[in-house]
């Protein structure tokens, strides 16, 4: 059987289409690996959802008729394999799938391409079950992550391409260059939005305080601190209400960094009246089939997750992203912002939104990135990422519209603390004065926006996250104090608030009770008896 063979005709493969920027890709690629017909290895960057799965699988069909020689398809996940797998099927390229089922690989075989995960290709070359002596070329999907590097031992005469949406490698001590010779920059996520091919965002963020997270041996946050953080009553509260605000009603994927995060979250929105599901790693494939399968058809179905869906998901109809975590790594944060930006039907936008400071860490998910600066030097990107305590420093509330138009009757609603707290030691007075005094001006907001106490009570709630920042300036004001007294302090604030308005409320129906007992003698005294007061005319 000759190699044209083994490449099924057109009119049995599954017409793929194939767009401009696309055709444009792999001729560049493949250009590239005739210049460099071995020991050459080739990174090529394209957005989630531009379709690299499409442009290799093609690439593996022209290289097999032009060289006659073997493919070899390396993917981090058991479900890209099989997405790959089906993928050149429809391309015509007939594959192998190297899982753990397969012990033994007869030599010489038919299959010109097979397609295997990484850590089962390991132990097979280990075990010496498989020679790459054959294969031509290697293509690593999702090339980022670095455990791909440990099978280069292996492979040391052919040709490499690599593909990722993020030239950044997954351990933050591997620079991407030591492994790949150059890097070919694919269209920007920008580019894809205005030609049609990826749905726009609309981003909201979400102030959250970090100060608290421990970054972990890989560089990003802590499941453990993240937890304790999210877990928190206080940031549930967060993640419910910017769901109703912005969500509602939308096929919504939420991320969390934890387990145990996750499933407070399905709780939390089950208690609200909302139907959600949570998956993890721990569901077993027919579980997690159905989830997905309820998701899918469910048009305001809520999923929360834990790291399972950033790679190998792809659900177009899913049309709002909620980050509930915060992550250090960019590629992470490309990967979940992506999984809501394939385009459907009418679909041409989709809603994200931040609750973990993540828009002032990376910058807008379509925003312009030096994927080639990245590439030579991630260490200088990586030190120039901004800090928590730089973005905390740097953070203004400013009262979003809906809520100033709640307070509408007030002139003023701004607050500065710091100016308060230079003016309050000028005058040689306590700094407690500064949280006295801006108390002072919710308590009249409240009041002056409201006709009771009810009114009054569920304004001061909306008023939340503006107190926590207050709380935080005035207390970077005072230099050393501890994150448990922030969050005391905090606390202390609303309930103080809380406090002052139902006694306010008190004090007037006190006034208005004496008031009334006032006219009532005076009514007694002037006016003999009832029966006047009803039927006959008279004056004070």
């Amino acid at each position: 059987m000759n190699t044209s063979d083994l490449i099924e005709s057109k009119e049995n493969a599954i017409e793929k289409q194939l767009y401009a920027y696309q055709h444009g890709a792999i001729e560049k690629i493949f250009k590239r690996l005739q210049e460099h017909t071995s020991n050459y290895n080739l990174l090529y960057q394209l957005p989630t959802g531009g379709g690299k799965t499409v442009i290799f699988s093609e690439l593996t069909k022209r290289y097999i008729q032009a060289t006659g020689r073997k493919v070899l398809i390396l993917t981090h996940r058991v479900e890209l394999c099989r997405q790959t797998s089906q993928m050149l099927n429809e391309f015509g390229v007939t594959n192998k799938v190297i899982d753990s089922a397969v012990k033994e690989m007869p030599v010489p075989n038919d299959f010109m391409c097979y397609v295997a995960m990484v850590e089962t290709l390991n132990n097979r070359l280990r075990d010496k079950i498989l020679d790459l002596d054959n294969i031509g070329l290697m293509i690593v999907d999702e090339a980022h992550y670095n455990s791909f590097a440990k099978l280069f031992k292996f492979y040391e005469k052919g040709i490499v391409l690599g593909v990722t949406a993020t030239p950044l490698s997954s351990n933050i001590d591997i620079r991407m260059r030591d492994h790949y010779d150059e890097l070919i920059v694919g269209e920007s996520i920008s580019s894809l939005i205005e030609t049609g091919f990826l749905a726009r965002a609309i981003t909201y963020h979400y102030h959250v305080g970090l100060t608290s997270l421990k970054v972990g041996i890989s560089g990003d946050y802590t499941v453990s601190s993240s937890e304790r953080l999210y877990n928190n009553h206080v940031m549930q509260d967060k993640l419910l209400s910017a769901y109703k605000e912005k969500c509602l009603g939308k096929k919504t994927l939420i991320f969390n960094n934890g387990i145990a995060t996750s499933l407070y979250v399905y709780a939390k929105f089950r208690e609200a009246g909302f139907e959600i599901k949570h998956l993890d790693h721990t569901h077993s494939a027919r579980e997690r089939k159905e989830i997905l399968q309820w998701f899918k058809e469910k048009p305001d179905a809520i999923l929360t997750s834990v790291s399972i869906l950033t790679t190998g998901f792809d659900e177009p109809s899913i049309e709002c992203i909620i980050l509930n975590r915060a992550t250090k790594s960019l590629t992470l944060y490309f990967q979940m912002i992506g999984r809501g930006s394939r385009v459907l039907n009418d679909k041409k936008e989709f809603y994200v939104v931040d609750l973990g400071n993540n828009l002032n860490r990376f910058g807008l998910w379509e925003a312009p990135i030096d994927w080639e600066s990245i590439f030579r030097s991630p260490e200088f990107y990586l030190s120039n990422i901004r800090s928590d305590e730089e973005i905390e420093h740097s953070y203004k509330y400013v009262m979003p519209e809906e809520l100033r138009n709640k307070f509408s009757n007030s002139t003023n609603v701004e607050f500065n603390i710091k100016a308060e707290h230079v003016l309050a030691i000028s005058r040689g007075l306590r700094p407690k004065v500064v949280i006295e005094h801006s108390i002072e001006q919710h308590i009249s907001m409240c009041i002056e926006n409201s006709n009771g106490i009810d009114e009054a009570l569920v304004l001061a709630e909306l008023l939340k996250e503006e107190i926590d920042f207050r709380v935080r300036v005035y207390c970077r004001c005072l230099a050393k104090t501890s994150e448990s007294y922030v969050k005391w302090l905090q606390d202390e604030y609303k309930r103080k608030l809380q406090l002052s308005l139902i006694r306010h409320a008190q004090k007037l129906a006190d006034e208005i009770n004496e008031a009334s007992e006032i006219s009532d003698i005076s009514e007694t005294e002037v006016l003999p008896n009832e029966e006047s007061s009803i039927d006959g005319d008279f004056e004070i």
